[in-house]
């Protein structure tokens, strides 16, 4: 292995196993000890990378502020209709807030901005503009009943996924995220989709697919 690909390997590490003690302590909870333990690393090749805890936080909140848009242009990218683009990014997105240690890491740090001394994360506003901006366009195409106020819907369907994901950090969770979501599409389409749209599209779960 080269000494670039090594030392990749190595920043690689130290971020996982922060994301990981991040994740289960918090920032003030997580100790720097812990996770070099975690990672395997020694001191002084943390510091290689990473001026401190902070900047090693500060790094995987970006690192969360920068899976929102690449997911959102990988689902534009398959040319789907404005409504199972917007299912399909909900749902990816919701695995990685559940399933993936630097996204769940990057968005609890995220929250506790102010411990970190990150400047405050966009967060979920970004998530509102982002669907609103698809559901305008869903609107155009005559996919959503009339009544339907796209910003509004936006604001819905982000309050459904931020309950998602924090039902999966309760230690007595029953369902999984995913699950939980195919069940809020399944009742939140029949009020915003227009029939037509429903008449001609798989159950909710499977229209991104």
């Amino acid at each position: 292995m080269s000494q670039q690909r090594r030392a990749q390997a190595t920043r690689n590490a130290i971020l996982l196993a922060a994301a990981e003690e991040f994740d289960r302590c918090g920032y003030a909870g997580a100790s720097l000890s812990s996770i070099l333990s975690r990672s395997g690393v020694t001191k002084g090749a943390f510091y290689f990378h990473f001026r401190s805890k902070e900047s090693l936080a500060v790094t995987l909140i970006q690192a969360r502020d920068d899976v929102l848009p690449s997911v959102y242009q990988r689902w534009r990218d398959r040319g789907l209709d404005p409504l199972r683009t917007l299912i399909g990014f909900v749902d990816e997105m919701i695995w990685l807030l559940t399933r993936d240690a630097v996204v769940r890491a990057g968005t609890r740090l995220a929250a506790e901005s102010e411990l970190v001394g990150a400047a405050p994360s966009a967060g979920w506003s970004t998530w509102e503009r982002v669907l609103a901006g698809l559901l305008v366009d869903a609107q155009r195409l005559g996919q959503l009943q009339h009544w339907v106020d796209p910003v509004e819907a936006a604001r819905v369907i982000c309050a459904a996924a931020a309950g998602v994901q924090a039902l999966a950090d309760t230690p007595d969770r029953e369902l999984d995220g995913g699950t939980r979501m195919r069940e809020i599409w399944r009742y939140l389409l029949c009020g915003v989709a227009a029939p037509e749209w429903r008449d001609i599209t798989p159950c909710a779960g499977d229209v991104a697919t």
